[in-house]
């Protein structure tokens, strides 16, 4: 489990495909106790565990499942990711409770500068729609972030100066790709209310029904 709080910026150092899977190599700082092979790290959101380690970093193998819904099987040798550790039951919630399950990936469609801040316009997949919503929370490449609007096929959020200074999404522009998960407690309220794999809601499947 974790918060969405980025703990560091590493960089992809290889990709090697493996059968069906690829192990990615990164180079990275990581603060606090030294990492261990079987820790779990998130990287632009998606929960990896820890194959092994390298000389000022790690490595960690990609599922099929991994490089079919994420992003990562498409770093090359010099992208930068976000990384986030796992929490500890004792650590402050300081974003919101992210599973490091990426739903889907989406591109960039604006990035709008305002000062300090920049506004980043995201399309927003019809299946995920429903767990959505202007000031509920979403992970973008594992970044906690507020939604501050949403429409029809997009959404909206605000980077602060911290988010810029500290995470990729500084340098996202439009046609970028980022991995989304929405918020756990949606997928459960979703889940309660019945809504089906296009978005739809019991009611507007009963309507559509009685056309």
């Amino acid at each position: 489990m974790f918060s969405g709080m980025v703990s560091a910026v590493a960089t992809a150092r290889a990709l090697t495909r493996r059968g069906g899977g690829a192990r990615l190599e990164l180079t990275c700082e990581l603060g606090g106790e030294p990492l261990h092979a079987g820790e779990s790290v998130a990287v632009d959101g998606a929960c990896l565990t820890v194959a092994g380690l390298i000389p000022g970093g790690f490595v960690a193998d990609l599922s099929p499942e991994t490089l079919a819904r994420t992003t990562l099987g498409r770093l090359r040798p010099g992208q930068r990711v976000n990384l986030e550790r796992a929490l500890r039951v004792s650590d402050r919630l300081g974003g919101h409770l992210v599973q490091g399950h990426v739903d889907a990936t989406a591109r960039v469609l604006a990035a709008q500068p305002a000062g300090e801040f920049v506004t980043l316009r995201i399309a927003l997949p019809a299946g995920l729609a429903p767990e959505v919503a202007g000031k509920g929370s979403i992970a973008v490449d594992g970044v906690s972030l507020t939604v501050a609007t949403a429409g029809d096929g997009w959404f909206e959020v605000a980077l602060v100066p911290a988010t810029l200074d500290g995470t990729t999404l500084g340098g996202r522009r439009a046609g970028d790709e980022v991995n989304l998960e929405t918020d756990v407690l949606a997928k459960y309220v979703r889940r309660a209310l019945g809504a089906d794999a296009r978005g739809r809601s019991p009611w507007e499947q009963l309507g559509r029904a009685e056309d």
